[in-house]
């Protein structure tokens, strides 16, 4: 199907529905077994009648079980059945990939700010995520590396619950220092 829109072809793409339940006039079987949109039984009756019923209510006639004798049909909001089934296939099929996380720090870092970054290391392990740990020297502070390393051994430490120490700090390069932590 194109619609010509100043001389430009907008091309619809067709997208298959899976119809894996016969809705309204797909249902060719009479008598039915019917239930009511609320749950109630409303007994064996003709298609037509159902159809009717289901019309009058805004709703559509859903088989739900064509195997039983009579089938089962039941009135419902089609469309918002099959929205729903389709959440809950995503939900399922949903999965978290993980990703790797970088917090950087200086060696002149206060007591506070480094709480600050290991209360975001800590938020970023239980998403499962990767954290690598940067600390950047500049200047004066590259004659300071053991303070780099105390740092990341001690966020190292305080989240050792959590956390276990994928690669040992160590220089990268010749201005940072790192360390990668993963989720346990």
């Amino acid at each position: 199907m194109a619609l010509k829109t100043r001389g430009k072809f907008l091309r619809y793409k067709e997208q298959k529905i899976e119809t894996t339940h016969r809705v309204n006039d797909q249902i060719r079987i009479t008598p039915i077994r019917v239930v009511n949109f609320d749950g109630e039984m409303l007994g064996v009756i003709e298609t037509s009648e159902a159809q009717t019923v289901a019309t009058e209510n805004g709703l559509d006639l859903v088989e739900v079980a064509p195997n039983e004798k009579p089938p089962v049909c039941r009135i419902m909001d089609y469309g918002k059945f099959k929205y729903e089934q389709k959440k809950k296939l995503s939900k399922n099929t949903k999965q978290h990939q993980t990703q790797l996380k970088e917090i950087r720090l200086r060696p002149k870092i206060g007591e506070h700010d480094i709480d600050f970054k290991m209360k975001k290391a800590r938020d970023f392990l239980l998403h499962h995520d990767k954290v690598k740990l940067t600390v950047m020297f500049k200047g004066r502070e590259n004659a300071h590396h053991e303070r780099g390393r105390d740092i990341l051994e001690s966020i190292a430490k305080s989240l050792d619950d959590i956390a276990k120490l994928e690669k040992m700090p160590g220089m990268d390069g010749g201005r940072s220092m790192t360390a990668i932590l993963t989720p346990r």
